[in-house]
């Protein structure tokens, strides 16, 4: 079995994900970190090296890739495969493309809940997200939820990296008491940047997976994201072993943890519920 015949599009600063979800599966000069921009020459480029298969993380890669060959077999990581039209379902993808689909818009809402149940006091808070994944029907379900607990809810939006700092900073001076780190593969590719501006300017941050509080963030809710890629690496040997993409059915995550930082937390001047400790999966002290 020969792994090196894949190739991977992951956008901008998410080689450290790849590589170390995936150990030893992607030699460096078969591996793109790139610009969204960038994504769909380079899946052409892929398409026309005929690669055995092209890993890519986040939607905007994965439709470069579809929009780039109907034949190579793709796998992806994303948000929701079926709500953003990647696959026909998840037993049965079709087409040629499979992956993980990690349950972030209903995870999203369980963020927000908990974000809100750490700040009990505050009146409005922020949503920091990625442009090119957002849904407005997820943010207005957000909104909702926020407005019944009298919370007014901030949308923010990057459309790229280097706008994540400033839109942090105008959600703080705009008056948002906490900030929830939508699933990106942008925004997890800046994480240490939003690590450092919201501890700059002592503004509570929610995230999508335990590693981002074992990193140095607040608190994070959802999914390994190491486990994702090993079930990432277990469909790619099953498409390497002969298996058609459209044959693999498409995985959820099937654990889930909640992470808090207590260390992060006395960095900001911030006392994290005692209830909340009491029911994490993981506190760093």
């Amino acid at each position: 079995m020969v792994y090196a015949a894949a190739c991977i599009l992951i956008p901008y600063g998410s080689q450290r994900i790849a590589r170390s979800g995936l150990p030893h599966a992607f030699p460096p000069p078969c591996s793109a970190a790139l610009r969204t921009e960038q994504f769909p020459a380079i899946a052409s480029e892929l398409a026309h090296a005929e690669v055995d298969a092209i890993l890519a993380g986040g939607a905007a890669a994965a439709r470069a890739a579809q929009a780039a060959t109907r034949t190579i077999p793709i796998l992806t990581l994303n948000d929701d495969m079926v709500g953003q039209g990647l696959v026909a379902s998840l037993a049965r993808p079709g087409g040629n493309i499979t992956g993980i689909s990690i349950l972030a818009t209903e995870f999203d809402g369980k963020r927000q809940e908990i974000l809100m149940e750490m700040v009990p006091a505050a009146r409005r808070m922020a949503v920091l997200a990625d442009a090119h994944t957002v849904s407005s029907s997820n943010m207005r379900s957000l909104q909702e939820a926020a407005s019944a607990r009298g919370v007014e809810l901030v949308i923010r939006t990057v459309e790229r990296p280097e706008r994540i700092v400033p839109e942090i900073e105008e959600a703080r001076r705009a008056g948002a008491e906490a900030l929830n780190v939508l699933a990106s593969p942008i925004l997890h590719a800046r994480r240490l940047d939003i690590f450092e501006r919201t501890a700059a300017l002592r503004l509570p941050a929610m995230y999508q997976s335990p590693e981002f509080a074992e990193e140095g963030g607040l608190i994070g809710y959802g999914p390994r994201i190491t486990l994702m890629f090993r079930q990432l690496a277990r469909q790619l040997a099953k498409v390497f072993s002969g298996e058609k993409a459209s044959d693999v059915p498409v995985e959820q995550p099937t654990t889930f943890e909640l992470a808090i930082n207590l260390q992060a937390a006395k960095g900001i001047g911030f006392e994290v519920p005692p209830s909340l400790v009491l029911r994490a999966d993981k506190v760093i002290e």
